[in-house]
């Protein structure tokens, strides 16, 4: 296991559509190590394969104490009335802008050995179901912000040290 640096806001891997993954496949096992090693530093709700340079369908959770893993999510459910809520994101150190998320999100996938896994939550857990997956289809939290918010956001990102 090993703590993987965090990809930032304009690596083209963070835009890739991350592929499946084979369950029992030696890759899957390093990177779910590496995935969960990962995502427990404080502050960390969730990670994607992608963040960490590697552009397969996976991701980590650290919710509420809850620390855990799913391979080839698919977003399955959302439900209730969109709301926006701050959000922020590893890969876009420092800001957090207000995101239309749905407050209910529900997640089918498989763990190493190929049996089934689902997820589901509301509050934390459904924004951060949402936002891994959104990563996994090579999208940035920032997309999904209103006209004018995403403009300043940008206009931010782009003054930030580390861009």
């Amino acid at each position: 296991m090993a703590e993987r640096a965090i990809r930032l806001f304009g690596d083209p891997v963070l835009r890739s559509v991350c592929d499946p993954i084979r369950p029992g496949d030696a890759r899957a096992v390093a990177l779910v190590d590496d995935l969960l090693e990962t995502v427990r530093l404080p502050g960390r709700a969730g990670l994607a394969a992608n963040q960490i340079g590697v552009a397969l369908r996976a991701f980590s959770y650290n919710v509420d104490g809850e620390v855990g893993y799913v391979i080839n999510p698919e977003l399955v459910e959302v439900s209730g009335e969109p709301d926006f809520v701050e959000e922020g994101c590893l890969s876009v150190p420092g800001f957090y802008f207000p995101r239309n998320r749905y407050p209910f999100a529900r997640v089918r996938g498989v763990d190493l050995d190929g049996n089934p896994v689902e997820l589901s939550g509301e509050g934390l857990m459904a924004q951060a179901l949402q936002h891994e997956v959104d990563h996994l289809e090579g999208h940035l939290y920032i997309e999904g912000l209103a006209p004018e918010t995403k403009k300043e956001a940008m206009r931010l990102i782009r003054m930030a040290p580390w861009y």
